[in-house]
C-alpha cells in the first residue's frame, strides 16, 4: 500500500507542475508577460532567453509524470535526455541574465549576485540527484521535484509584492511570506515522507540548503570567497 501511495504521489506531480506553470505565469505577468500586450516590452536578449527556456523546463516537469503515469517510457526517456541539452542552457541563461543585471552600483556586489545564484546551486543540486538516481524512481523523482520547487521563489515573492504591496517596490514582509510558504511546503513533503524507505532524505537536503542560502540573505553574512568571485564575475566580458 505505501508502494502504490507514493508512485500515486510522484505520477500526479505533472498536475502540480501544472499550478507551478500558472504560478509563474501570475508572478511575471505584471512585469514581464503583460508588457507584451501593452506595448511597453523592452526586455534585451537575456531576458527572453531565461524565460523561453523556463517555460520549456516547466512544460518538461509537467510532461514527464504525466508520460510515466500513461506507461509512455520510452518517450519518457527521450525527452529526459533532451534535458542534457537543455539544463546548461538554462545554467548559460541564468549566468548571462545575472551578469547582465549588474549595474556596477550595488551596495553587496556578493548579496546581489547570491540571489541568482543560490537558486543555481539549488537547482543543480536536484537535478544533479535526479541525473544520478535516473534508475531508481523514488530518487529520481525527488530530485526533479527540488528542481521544480526552485521556480516557486522568484515567481511567488513576485505576485505576493503586487498583489499585496503593489506600491512598495520591495516589501521584506511580501519576502518573509514567500519563505513561509515555501518551507511550510518543504516540511509538509518531509512529513509525508517519513516512512518512505528510499530517497526520504532528498527533501531534507533541499530544506537545509534553503535555510543555507536565505540566512546568507537575511543576515547579509559576507562570505570572502563569494565576494572576491563575484568582483572576478561582474568583471567579466560576457554582456
Amino acid at each position: 500500500m505505501k508502494s502504490t501511495k507514493r508512485t500515486l504521489l510522484f505520477e500526479k506531480s505533472g498536475y502540480y507542475f501544472i499550478a507551478l506553470f500558472a504560478l509563474a505565469i501570475a508572478g511575471f505577468w505584471p512585469s514581464y508577460f503583460s508588457t507584451f500586450f501593452d506595448g511597453s516590452a523592452d526586455f534585451n536578449f537575456y531576458f527572453h532567453f531565461h524565460a523561453v527556456l523556463a517555460v520549456l523546463w516547466i512544460f518538461m516537469l509537467i510532461a514527464q509524470p504525466l508520460l510515466i503515469r500513461r506507461k509512455q517510457f520510452a518517450l519518457h526517456r527521450t525527452i529526459g535526455k533532451l534535458s542534457y541539452v537543455l539544463v546548461p542552457l538554462i545554467f548559460i541563461s541564468i549566468i548571462l541574465l545575472a551578469h547582465n543585471r549588474i549595474t556596477g552600483e550595488e551596495e553587496n556586489l556578493g548579496l546581489s549576485l547570491w540571489i541568482p545564484f543560490k537558486d543555481l546551486l539549488i537547482f543543480a543540486v536536484g537535478y544533479g540527484i535526479a541525473i544520478k538516481y535516473r534508475h531508481r524512481m523514488p530518487i529520481h523523482a525527488r530530485g526533479m521535484i527540488v528542481a521544480g520547487i526552485v521556480l516557486i521563489e522568484p515567481a511567488l515573492v513576485r505576485l505576493i509584492l503586487y498583489v499585496f504591496f503593489p506600491d512598495a517596490g520591495f516589501a521584506p514582509g511580501g519576502y518573509m511570506a514567500t519563505l513561509v510558504i515555501l518551507y511550510a511546503l518543504l516540511i509538509g513533503l518531509i512529513i509525508a515522507e517519513r516512512n518512505q524507505k528510499q530517497g526520504r532524505w532528498v527533501f531534507p537536503l533541499a530544506l537545509g540548503l534553503y535555510l543555507f542560502v536565505h540566512s546568507v540573505i537575511i543576515f547579509e553574512i559576507s562570505i570572502g570567497p563569494w565576494q572576491a568571485f563575484s568582483e572576478w564575475f561582474a568583471a567579466l566580458p560576457l554582456t
